[in-house]
């Protein structure tokens, strides 16, 4: 039952009908006890700004999610943030501290990987090629980047954005082989890091047709569960990893993130 007690959390979203975090972290807050709700908050970007600003004064606000677009954008509205969010340039989590300065994570990577890991893929050794270089992409490339994979092939519309994610990647991992653009066959993990997928009409965001024999495809888009470039890869008998693994590899991170339960555990960044 909510009351004037109940702690309260958002994911931000532009268009926010897709997300599923909500009935993720609802169900949770429910199973651990936890006088909580979340919410989805469809903010578009020239009001983002403003909406994080309001929620410092909100005494029962916890924190929030952010989704696309807003994950590289509300990196630089938090007061701190935690190692993998700094090198990543980008955040998914943000906490409200009793003072009301905000802090900000990115468990995307993690929970990414954790769900590769789950579903009996491995990552290390692995010749790796991903799209994207927004804030889902950043951080899953950083967290695949640790597990030692053979060489990773970076690809974004954006060039700009592309080098920046590639030499930040290069300087941290100096032992991972990694390659600007090139074309997708010869990789035997393939990613869709983008929001390319989302809507009905959007493009393919890779050749499927050339992927490899054997190759794993996998996506960040979690609705549909299986976009056009999953059903592709099934159809010609390829490995389809859907979207929501990420969330649920990375759901007790969020929750306990959100919740302050780390701090309490003495792990806190």
């Amino acid at each position: 039952m909510i009351s004037g007690k109940t702690r309260l959390f958002a994911i931000v979203a532009h268009p926010a009908g897709h997300v599923r975090t909500p009935q993720a972290m609802n169900a949770l807050f429910d199973r651990e006890g936890v006088d909580a709700v979340m919410v989805a908050c469809d903010v578009r970007p020239e009001h983002l700004a403003g909406f994080v600003a309001g929620l410092r004064g909100v005494g029962n606000f916890g924190g929030m999610v952010a989704t696309v677009p807003h994950k590289v954008e509300i990196a630089a509205l938090c007061d701190r943030l935690t190692d993998r969010a700094r090198a990543a340039g980008a955040v998914n989590a943000l906490r409200r501290e009793p003072d009301g300065t905000l802090t900000g994570d990115l468990l995307d990577g993690a929970g990414f990987v954790a769900g590769l890991e789950a579903a009996g893929h491995q990552v290390t050794g692995r010749r790796i090629y991903l799209t994207g270089a927004g804030g889902a992409a950043s951080a899953i490339a950083f967290a695949l980047a640790a597990k030692g994979p053979q060489r990773m092939t970076l690809v974004n519309r954006s060039p700009e954005k592309l080098a920046s994610l590639a030499q930040r990647l290069a300087a941290s991992y100096p032992a991972v082989e990694v390659a600007v653009g090139g074309i997708v066959s010869g990789h035997d993990l393939v990613i869709n890091g983008t929001s390319l997928g989302l809507r009905p009409d959007d493009p393919l965001p890779l050749a499927i047709e050339e992927v490899d024999a054997g190759a794993v495809v996998a996506e960040v888009v979690m609705q549909p569960e299986y976009t056009e470039l999953l059903l592709s890869a099934r159809a010609r008998g390829l490995h389809a990893h859907p979207g929501r693994a990420m969330l649920e590899g990375q759901l007790s991170e969020m929750f306990a993130f959100l919740t302050g339960a780390e701090k309490e555990n003495g792990d806190a960044a």
